[in-house]
């Protein structure tokens, strides 16, 4: 853990475990969180778009942060602090500041399309929480992309120190080193390691790790250290699983792998809908075939 710039290394955004009725199993994201440390990763992310904190109350969204702080220690966990609002998404910096954690992840505005002019005022609002902030470039589901040049502006005001990138543009992780040298890239989906790693990827906010930690970390630590003998094999063996990060439905798809693995991922909250039988085929199949192969 690289304790002044936390956000480097493999940091999962987590799952929430929820119980049958839907409600959220509090013992379970603990053990959850302390698992994955165990089992080579560096920290997690919760409330991210995986942990579904979309449809939490805000009681929810902030013990899940204090959660995760009493499982592993606040300088490993960044939560999410998207909103609506940047008077709301302020709040909940400064919320993860109190119970300790030492960053935060944010998207730019997404209840509409963002001109540069909203996006710059949104992260100086976040930013006077106090906590670094790392932002997070989604232009699928906000409608707002980071381009380059608006990360370059951003990171030259002090606003963000890094970026998970969400594009699937690996092309950018260039543009980005050539016009903002000391912000850190992170690999924003899971289906795109291997290029951004060999781009010079700092970190890894990563979705799959949930379900098979342990070879996600070796893939990762293979990859950002130039061993393309090891990495290359293991990407190939886990990149059917990996794409599904990219896909619509990529929470079901996780949370089944962490069912099928032994782990709880249990049922998700409405609007998401279970998975197709043909959706679940699929990943029950690469999930199997990825234990038998002892990467879990």
């Amino acid at each position: 853990m690289t304790d002044h710039r936390p956000w480097r290394g493999v940091l999962v955004a987590t799952a929430l475990p929820l119980h049958d009725d839907l409600s959220v199993d509090y013992d379970r994201y603990a053990e959850h969180c302390a698992w994955l440390v165990e089992s080579g990763c560096d920290g997690v992310v919760p409330n991210g778009s995986l942990g579904e904190y979309q449809v939490l109350t805000p009681e929810e969204r902030a013990r899940v942060v204090e959660t995760a702080v009493a499982a592993i220690g606040g300088e490993r966990v960044m939560p999410g602090v998207a909103a609506y609002g940047s008077a709301e998404a302020r709040r909940w910096a400064e919320q993860a500041a109190e119970a300790g954690c030492r960053s935060v992840m944010l998207l730019p505005p997404n209840a509409y399309r963002a001109d540069e002019r909203a996006v710059l005022a949104h992260y100086a609002e976040v930013a006077k929480a106090g906590l670094p902030v790392v932002a997070y470039n989604n232009p699928i589901d906000t409608k707002v992309d980071l381009v380059p040049e608006l990360l370059a502006r951003l990171h030259g005001e002090g606003l963000v120190q890094a970026v998970k990138e969400f594009s699937g543009d690996v092309r950018r992780a260039y543009r980005i080193a050539e016009l903002a040298p000391e912000l850190d890239l992170l690999i924003g989906a899971d289906d795109v390691l291997l290029e951004l790693a060999v781009a010079g990827a700092k970190g890894w906010v990563a979705g799959y790790p949930n379900a098979l930690p342990r070879a996600s970390a070796e893939l990762y630590r293979a990859a950002v250290g130039g061993d393309l003998d090891t990495a290359l094999p293991l990407y190939r063996q886990l990149h059917p699983l990996l794409r599904w990060d990219s896909r619509v439905e990529f929470v079901q798809a996780i949370k089944l792998s962490m069912d099928l693995v032994g782990r709880h991922g249990g049922p998700c909250r409405p609007p998401r809908v279970p998975l197709l039988p043909e959706q679940e085929a699929a990943v029950r199949a690469a999930t199997e075939k990825a234990v038998a192969a002892g990467l879990s």
